[in-house]
């Protein structure tokens, strides 16, 4: 007992003389970025010092040899008990043992443990998790976004960008024997999957799985910056009715308005706020209300573009029938009045300029956000669907939804009547002669536009 009594005295000695010596130094990040989700804070401890671990491993293996001695000689090892006396007290009881059966239970001592207790340096590393709830909510945002923006370019390497001065085929094969199954035109996107040892790229795109030559594309860290030129950066509605302002603040006037899940073209983004283009013009919305992401163009497969090719020409050879029939009837024609304006143009099909020469009955109505009445007033969406409503086609109310409804037309060069035109967080009917008819702002209602006053997205034909 005396003996375990001497030891834990020692200890205790150690341990005070270590701690009053000891240079601490705490290593922790500055950049709240580098810390989350959880912080690490390392402490060193010189060298010839002592650590509590090792303390208590000391003490815990000088305990389990004193047990063993006491096994040996016969006798029962007593419980731990809080001492009754003084310290002074102890160490005289401490003194008046036996001093041979301190030195065989020090002979009986693990080699392996002197050593590591003469070792120079003893490191602890502790890791502590962060307690977010002292962190501001806009740090924790602003981290999450970096994050995002941080893995969203990541996954930018894993692109197959092409790089041409029209397209690169997709073969079915590795190889320029290969059929050809597809095409990705220039800056328009594939997935990587693998690689050839001869510098083929098999890649995923649109509906088309092949290959294309790799010196014709760009992927990995080369992809990465040529994304962000070649992609349209998209910023898509989170909340019911998103508010978009002059100027970036919440005290800034209001520009607009845009429902739940319409998608914005982003022109520039703040720490805060993006810049997006809406039907009144360029304004700013909260990246507190928006998710963002970025869409490319895609292959076109060989089915594909036939079946484009095929439609194109039926419809020129419809236009031009259309055209000679309106001559016929304007010749025959005894004549009218000049100042009869008419919009629609006699190209496309007569479905499609039955739509258009409809729609275009209800210029001059009012705008009125969220409506969908063609004479009390409507919104873009909404005057689009319900025109449309009155030849049995069921639209959703949702100018981005529209982007994906019926069949894609190749730009507005081969638009005709009936089409829809879709712009960042608008759509519009194309009536020919490169105007549109479209319900415009608050302040404008139904109008009548240049096609090309905005930059569109798509053109979807439904007839």
């Amino acid at each position: 007992m005396r003996q375990k009594n001497v030891k834990m005295a020692m200890c205790a000695v150690t341990a005070i003389l270590a701690f009053s010596s000891m240079d601490i130094r705490a290593n922790a990040a500055t950049d709240i970025s580098s810390v989350l989700p959880s912080a690490g804070v390392d402490y060193t401890l010189q060298a010839n010092a002592t650590s509590l671990k090792n303390i208590k491993e000391e003490a815990d293996t000088e305990k389990g040899l004193d047990k063993q001695a006491a096994e040996k000689h016969g006798t029962e090892v007593q419980p731990d008990r809080e001492p009754q006396g003084s310290v002074s007290g102890n160490e005289s009881e401490a003194e008046g043992g036996s001093g041979a059966e301190s030195t065989d239970v020090l002979n009986k001592a693990d080699p392996a443990d002197l050593a590591e207790a003469g070792m120079e340096e003893k490191v602890i590393e502790e890791t502590k998790e962060v307690d977010t709830s002292n962190l501001s909510e806009k740090i924790l945002k602003d981290v999450a976004k970096k994050l995002d923006r941080k893995d969203e370019e990541e996954s930018f390497k894993s692109l197959v960008i092409a790089k041409v001065n029209d397209y690169v085929n997709v073969r079915s094969i590795p190889s320029e024997e290969g059929e050809i199954i597809g095409k990705l035109y220039d800056k328009s996107v594939g997935s990587f999957i693998s690689e050839t040892e001869d510098g083929w790229y098999e890649i995923k795109s649109g509906s088309v799985t092949g290959y294309v030559k790799g010196e014709y594309c760009v992927t990995g860290d080369d992809a990465v910056e040529l994304a962000k030129q070649v992609g349209t950066r998209i910023a898509t509605v989170t909340t019911t009715t998103l508010k978009v302002r002059e100027q970036p603040g919440l005290d800034t006037t209001v520009l607009g308005m845009v429902p739940i899940e319409d998608q914005l073209v982003v022109t520039e983004e703040l720490d805060d706020w993006v810049k997006v283009n809406i039907e009144e013009g360029d304004g700013y919305v909260s990246m507190d209300y928006v998710t963002l992401s970025t869409e490319f163009v895609q292959a076109e497969s060989k089915a594909e573009e036939e079946a484009r090719l095929a439609k194109e020409e039926a419809d020129r050879k419809a236009a031009q029938a259309a055209a000679r029939r309106a001559a016929e009837r304007s010749n025959s024609s005894n004549g009218g009045s000049g100042a009869q304006v008419m919009y629609a143009s006699g190209n496309g099909s007569e479905m499609g300029r039955a739509v258009a020469n409809y729609a275009l009955q209800f210029v001059g109505n009012p705008y009125v956000y969220g409506g969908t009445s063609l004479t009390n007033g409507a919104d873009c969406s909404g005057f689009v669907m319900s025109v449309y409503a009155n030849f049995g086609v069921s639209l959703p109310h949702s100018s981005a939804a529209d982007r994906s409804v019926g069949a894609a037309v190749n730009g507005l060069a081969n638009a005709q009547p009936g089409d829809l035109v879709c712009y960042s967080g608008h759509v519009a009917l194309y009536i020919g002669n490169g105007q549109i008819v479209h319900a415009s702002t608050s302040k404008t209602g139904i109008i009548v536009s240049s096609a090309s006053y905005r930059t569109p997205l798509s053109v979807r034909r439904i007839f």
